[in-house]
Parts: C-alpha cells; structure tokens; sequence
C-alpha cells in the first residue's frame, strides 16, 4: 500500500472505498459462527435466529437498485456518509440488543442502511478512477476485497466469538464506520448525475418489491420448494420484475435505464457476479457447519480455517494485476471459473468424516482462492466500464443486486440439497457420514455453478481488446 500511495492523494480514497465494501460484504456472514451464542444469550426461536441473516439480505437486496438512484441524484459522497453513520448506528442497536426483536430491526436497518451505501462506494469508486492502468489496479483492490469479504467475516466472526462476544460481531462496525465517515468526508469528492433528477417512483416500488420477494421467497425455499407461500413469492417476484422491465422502457427517467443491461459483456458479468453470490454466500456456509460440525473446531479455528480461501485471494492478486495487462481480462474471466470448479469439486471429492483438514479441505480452498482472484480482478471493472456517469450508482447497485440475490438462491438451492440429503441417509446413518454427505453434494453443485459462470463468460464477456487489461 506505501507504493500507492506515492502516486498521490487520490489512493487514500481507494482504501476508504475499499474498506467500506469489506464491511458491508463481511456483515453477510460475520454473525454466522455467531449465531449460536446470539440464540442462547437473547433467548431466540429458530426461526429468529434464521431470520437474523436474512433480514439483512432481504432488506439490502430489495432497495440497492432505489439506493443506486439516491446515490446519484443527492450525490454520491453525501450518501456514502450518510449510509455510514445510519449503518454504524444500526450496528451500535444490534450490539446492544436485549433480546430478539431488537437484534432483527438492527440488522434490518442495516440492510437500509447499506442499500444506500454500497452503490454510491462502487460509484465514487467508478467516476474517480476513470481511465487506465489506475482504475485496474483500484478495481482489483476492490475485486479482491469484495471476493474476500465473506470469508474474513467468518475469521472475524471466529476471533470476537472466540475472545469478546458475539455483540461485537456487530460493535466491531463502529471503527469501520469512524474511520469511513472521517475519509469519506476528508478524501473522498462528490460527483452525481447531471440533468433530470425526477425519480420513478413507480419503478422502485416494482423492483423493491420485486427483488424483495424473490429474496424471501428464496428464504422460504430453504424449508420447502413446493409450499404455496414460496411459489406465490417466488412467481410474485419474477411478475413484478417482469412488470417493472416495462415501465423502465416507457418512463422519461428511469430507476434502472436498460442500456445498462443491453451491453453483452456487461450483462454477462452481471450474471457471473450472481453465480459468484452462490459460493460466496451459500457454499460459504456449509464450509462452516462441516468444519465445526464434522472436524468439531472452535469459532476461532474454523474462522482461521476459512481463511485460506481469502489469504490465496489476496497473495495472488497482486501477481494477477500484473499479469492482466498481458493476457486481457478475459482470460482471467475463463480460467477464474475453471479454476474455482476445480476447487469446489476437490472439496466435495476429498471431505470425509475423520479426513484432514490440511490435505482434504485447504489445498481446495487455496484453488477456489486463487480463482476467486483471477474473476474479481477484472469482473466488477467490466460490469461498470462504458457506463455514463449519470448511470454510476444505478449499474453500481446492479452490481451488488446481482450478488445478492446470487446468494439467495445459493443459500436456498444448498439447504435444500443437504436436508435431502440427510433425510435420504435414514436414522440409521451415523450422523458425522450423514452430514459429510451432505455437505459433499453441496460443493459439487457450487462447483457446477463455477463452471456455469465460464460457460456465460466464454458466451457473453468479450471486452474490447483496445483497452489494456479489461
């Protein structure tokens, strides 16, 4: 980091950038090895307890697109702040709960919260390096922080579970939001959109309802597909969004303009990002329950444990960001998803009841790692280049709807994969068999969703050659 920052001022706002979207990725999973001591000490039901990760998801994923717009329009400075606060002070809420109802508005309020600022960090991120080999290296920072963030809320989740409190799974926030308020204010300039500042109501009611339906729905899913309540969301979700595609081809100014998804390349990295959203999310946490279920670590061990995923990705995206002004990005863009297949289907492949951790599970994570690196160097580069300023904050939250709903359907395809599976083992089936099973299709079907992202890689992302390293 000394390196960069003696090229001047203008890398200081990288790092503020940089580090609020670690915490708004890392807020997804941080409270997972948590959660245990969170039901005993607050007295909660299973079903608040579940509803503890989805509320976040839900409320984040259904208004990111309405949080892109603000971004641009009230200005994208002064929302990355405002987000920042309402999200320390949502944080400080969930830290200090006494009991379940408290902890679920919390975390709803940071969904709100991130909604807002999530977008305008992409967007400040996407309007201040513009051009170059400046805006490669800032996005492959922040790629690589953004592919990272959900393993290292799992070693932090570990550490403080371990040493202070589940509470400070969420107080720990507090220093990330003084730090990001006092540079974003300091470091960071305000850029928003020119023009008409008219917003579509109609469409963010659509596709906040869309995308919140889906979300729940998807939620739902994990208990059961075939319930009416799922299917009802989750067709629900599908109309809405349907509906709200044709109100943005008839209104003057719309919530989400479609030129931003009528490029190839661009919407093929949107879909990748979505596909990212399973492992990342979903396979994430079965990682989780095999390594404290079946090998029986502590918090602490099996955070320390997940991260080799995340140390593989940042060791090598340094050499990567080298290498790419060589190869181009889509290269990085087929060999990521091959190499993150290959991992995931290692993983299901070699997990055992009594196996090692270090030669049945790392060297698969350090492969997913380094692939990770090789998709997210170049990916949120690609989703974002060409787009016009006054579209920043908008192909921005588009950028992090995709992940999150990724993650989603992640989470719900999973759960249902392992609770069959373990269902289909019988009472009979030692239990240590049983879950390893479990978890074994579950990496094999992560994996199928790697291999899926090269498929729309090889298909859809075709950067134009002319601009060295995208």
């Amino acid at each position: 980091m000394p390196v960069l920052l003696k090229k001047g001022g203008r890398w200081l706002p990288l790092i503020v950038i940089a580090m609020t979207q670690l915490m708004v990725v890392l807020d997804g999973t941080i409270v997972n090895i948590a959660l245990p001591h969170a039901q005993a000490d607050l007295g909660l039901t299973d079903v608040q307890r579940q509803w503890v990760v989805t509320v976040y998801a839900l409320v984040f994923g259904s208004l990111l697109l309405l949080g892109g717009r603000v971004a641009d329009y009230w200005g994208r400075k002064r929302s990355f702040v405002a987000g920042m606060i309402g999200f320390g002070i949502a944080s400080a809420i969930g830290g200090l709960a006494q009991n379940g109802t408290e902890l679920l508005v919390a975390r709803g309020l940071q969904g709100l919260f991130a909604a807002l600022l999530a977008p305008a960090a992409l967007a400040l991120l996407t309007t201040t390096f513009t051009t170059g080999r400046d805006r490669q290296i800032a996005f492959a920072v922040f790629g690589a922080v953004a592919g990272s963030g959900a393993a290292v809320g799992l070693l932090l989740g570990g550490i403080l579970t371990e040493f202070a409190s589940w509470r400070w799974c969420l107080l720990v926030n507090l220093i990330f939001a003084v730090v990001g308020v006092v540079g974003g204010l300091l470091l960071v300039g305000e850029s928003r959109a020119d023009g008409d500042h008219s917003y579509d109501i109609w469409g963010a009611i659509l596709v906040s309802l869309g995308f919140g339906a889906l979300v729940f729905g998807f939620t739902l899913a994990e208990d059961s597909w075939t319930k009416p309540s799922t299917i009802g969301l989750l067709v629900a979700g599908v109309v809405l969004l349907v509906v709200f595609v044709l109100v943005e081809m008839k209104v003057k100014n719309p919530l989400m303009p479609l030129r931003i998804v009528l490029d190839g390349t661009r919407a093929g990295s949107f879909l990748v990002q979505a596909l990212m959203g399973t492992v990342l999310i979903g396979a994430t946490l079965f990682l989780t329950l095999y390594l404290q279920n079946v090998m029986h670590l502590t918090p602490l061990l099996t955070g320390l444990a997940a991260g080799a995923m995340t140390a593989s990705t940042l060791i090598s995206t340094p050499i990567l960001t080298r290498l790419i002004e060589r190869t181009g990005a889509r290269m990085f863009m087929l060999l990521g998803p091959l190499l993150g297949a290959a991992g995931l289907i290692l993983l299901s492949v070699s997990i055992s009841p009594d196996g090692s951790y270090w030669t049945h599970v790392m060297p698969a994570l350090i492969l997913l790692g380094v692939g990770n690196a090789f998709i997210f160097i170049p990916l949120q580069n690609l989703a974002l280049t060409g787009v016009a300023n006054r579209d920043a904050g908008a192909a921005s939250a588009l950028v992090n709807s995709s992940l999150q709903i990724g993650g989603s359907i992640g989470l719900s395809v999973f759960s249902l994969v392992a609770a069959r599976s373990l269902a289909a083992a019988g009472p009979a089936a030692s239990m240590p068999d049983a879950m390893t099973g479990a978890y074994s299709e579950v990496f094999l079907i992560a994996g199928l969703c790697m291999a899926a992202a090269f498929v729309v890689s090889f298909f859809m992302v075709r950067p134009p050659k002319a601009q060295p390293g995208v």
